[in-house]
């Protein structure tokens, strides 16, 4: 018979759980928090130490009542939730709940769900740790007070519906500034010229870098001019050739922010789908004769240490396939960031040799594809570094002496290049480019002149990759708390993605010129840094939570106080649009819902008519003859007919207004990474277009 209660936080863990376990174990989910603030007030009594009001969460009696039935029957109860503070304080309220004395050892806790992982953690139990408590409780409170003291007064002056919160508005703010740097940008006029030239019948190209060994940007046509005519007709000649060797580190193992940000760029994840996908691996996938197996190490980590048993089997993993020399000398990727918590091993995989490629027939198509990045990033974290051979050579022409370089490189040695190369925001590709056998003093032929105008360009939008960077770098918010923010920013409407690049919307702005104005701390990078680093200290016993939030809240309270008096009511009035509601015939106006805006009649409460946004690309139905429309979906743009639902006519590939040169019929556009292909929906004719 069972003996012992086990209550973790879902019903996968609890299911891979048991397996290791045993029959004297019975394990239970808790669906994650049991116990919480309550939803419909504040639920902290400021006056009292700002003690929180704890209810039992709708929807999880049942379960809670399960829970004490069960711990009624057994001799021992184990709290073993998520290793973090989240976790913590499940396990706090549990215990209350559960009637456990929290000095008890209780507590168990496991970075990696695997068998041995598991015995090893249940070897060593120990109480709730209150630190971890009081820094969970202290975040709650924070927030809490902050979001449920300004929401009201913007939803007073502003609009029903609003929000504020202490990490999300400044991600917002992060966006909103980034928007008005671009507005304010001015462009600056700068030239290129890149001379094609031959050597020993090889082509190579060199750019312009400057006169008499100092750097000179050209700003003008004139100054190009003047260059064109200083080097006109006169010999090419190399000046000077400098080899040398170049060593390049592998990048860390994941930690939870840079797995989003590079999900985001390899996968086109989002950072919810990234932190949703890594919990099932983290949790446990069925491997066949193997069982239920936790692929990948706890996914909420900002550290990028790793075990010295897993440092071991990756040695012994890189030996068996690549050979000695691709074996590192030692760790010298793992750095710990100035925020770093450092609670936590870097995100790897549980055993290296449980390749993506021996367990892909036990994988979803998601589940394959991180899971591919993460056990990649980590072998190659544990490889020996890459050489690459780079060559730059300087030619002079001209009584100005005008030197063009030329810059070229190989890989010498690939180490961890053989199977991993971070990526990069800016889309850059490694070049590998090769010069030919060149010679100083050498005298090399001209093709083709090529001078080209730019102009610089403004500061790129946020990313959700760069924005999870940027808020990571600035010790905004925690590895728990990058996913949720950017979801709630968008669903409050106050950010919007156009071309994958976060936007700020008319309602964003309004929402923090208010902030700024009334509640510039709240939007203040540093301070908000400076409260991350608060809470840290909690979790370390130097600084108690009640103090922490008292200091806040004393400015806090004032500036609500004059905020209350001078906030000026804003009519935010609704866009009205062309269309005219068919049902009533009033105007229909642009509203913002969960997936973006939609048309809704104007006549609202009176007349309830919505619909959906199209926009017509002037192209004909190839199944009907009407007129082919964009439609967003829940998830993503598509395109349809304008006769449905008469017509069934759907392509998720935008349709291009020109048809097959083949046969006729319509062509349409699909994206890749690497290209963009044209290709007829009817016959086989496709064209590559870059």
């Amino acid at each position: 018979m069972a003996d012992t209660l086990v209550i973790v936080e879902s019903p996968a863990k609890a299911k891979t759980i048991g397996k290791y376990l045993g029959k004297k174990y019975i394990v239970k989910a808790s669906m994650g928090h049991v116990i919480d603030l309550p939803k419909s007030q504040l639920g902290v009594d400021i006056d009292h130490n700002f003690s929180p009001k704890y209810i039992t969460i709708r929807g999880k009696g049942n379960i809670l009542k399960e829970l004490k039935e069960t711990s009624k029957k057994v001799k021992k109860v184990y709290l073993a939730a998520d290793p973090d503070r989240e976790g913590e304080a499940i396990a706090w309220h549990l215990a209350r709940v559960l009637n456990i004395d929290e000095r008890e050892k209780c507590r168990v806790v496991f970075h990696e769900i695997t068998k041995k992982a598991i015995q090893e953690a249940f070897k060593s139990p120990r109480p709730v740790n209150h630190h971890l408590v009081d820094a969970q409780q202290a975040r709650r409170v924070l927030d809490r007070l902050v979001g449920y003291k300004i929401s009201p007064l913007l939803w007073k002056k502003v609009k029903k519906g609003l929000s504020a919160g202490r990490v999300q508005s400044v991600a917002v703010k992060l966006i909103y500034d980034r928007e008005k740097e671009i507005e304010n940008f001015i462009a600056e006029e700068f030239w290129t010229v890149t001379l094609y030239l031959e050597s020993k019948e090889e082509l190579f190209e060199a750019k312009f870098y400057g006169y008499d060994g100092k750097k000179i940007q050209l700003q003008s046509k004139e100054e190009v001019d003047e260059l064109l005519a200083s080097i006109k007709d006169q010999p090419i000649i190399i000046s000077e050739i400098k080899q040398s060797e170049r060593r390049r580190n592998p990048a860390p193992a994941f930690i939870t922010s840079s797995l989003q940000q590079e999900a985001a760029r390899k996968l086109n994840f989002k950072a919810a789908k990234t932190m949703q996908v890594a919990q099932q691996l983290y949790e446990g996938i069925e491997l066949g004769k193997e069982g239920t197996v936790g692929l990948i190490t706890y996914m909420r980590t900002d550290s990028t240490r790793v075990s010295q048993t897993a440092q071991d089997e990756a040695k012994e993993y890189i030996l068996e396939k690549f050979g000695s020399e691709y074996v590192s000398n030692g760790n010298k990727t793992e750095k710990k960031g100035k925020n770093a918590q450092d609670a936590h091993e870097a995100i790897r995989p549980t055993s290296v040799f449980r390749t993506p490629d021996s367990i892909k027939s036990f994988l979803s198509r998601d589940q394959l594809r991180l899971y591919r990045l993460i056990w990649e990033r980590f072998v190659a974290s544990q490889m020996a570094q890459a050489i690459l051979d780079t060559m730059t050579v300087d030619m002079t022409v001209g009584s100005k002496k005008a030197i063009f370089r030329s810059t070229g490189s190989k890989i010498k040695f690939p180490g961890f290049m053989k199977i991993y190369i971070e990526g990069n925001d800016d889309n850059k590709k490694e070049e590998d480019r090769i010069l030919p056998p060149l010679e100083e003093q050498e005298l090399v032929k001209l093709q083709k002149i090529e001078p080209e105008q730019h102009f610089t360009q403004p500061p790129p939008r946020y990313t959700e990759a760069r924005l999870v960077k940027t808020m990571e770098e600035l010790g905004i918010g925690r590895p728990s708390t990058y996913a949720p923010t950017i979801d709630t920013i968008q669903k409050r409407g106050y950010v919007k993605l156009e071309d994958k690049k976060f936007v700020p919307t008319e309602l964003g702005i309004l929402v923090i010129e208010l902030m700024e104005e009334f509640f510039p701390e709240i939007l203040d990078v540093e301070f908000t840094a400076q409260m991350e680093d608060n809470l840290d200290k909690i979790e370390e016993g130097s600084l108690e939570w009640v103090n922490v939030i008292r200091d806040f809240y004393e400015d806090f309270e004032k500036r609500l106080s004059y905020a209350e008096k001078e906030m000026e009511e804003v009519e935010l009035k609704d866009e009205v649009s062309d269309e005219v509601c068919e049902k009533c015939g009033r105007p229909m106006v642009y509203k913002m819902g969960r997936f973006g805006k939609f048309l809704a009649c104007s006549g609202f409460p009176e007349c309830r008519n919505t619909k959906p946004i199209v926009k017509s690309l002037n192209i004909s139905c190839p199944k009907c003859g009407g007129e082919i429309v964009e439609r967003k979906g829940k998830k993503k743009v598509f395109y349809g007919c304008s006769n449905y639902p008469n017509c069934d006519f759907i392509s998720f590939d935008k349709p291009l207004p020109r048809p097959c040169p083949k046969c006729g019929n319509l062509m349409i556009e699909k994206k890749s990474k690497k290209e963009t292909v044209y290709q007829c929906t009817d016959c086989d004719y496709k064209e590559t277009v870059q």
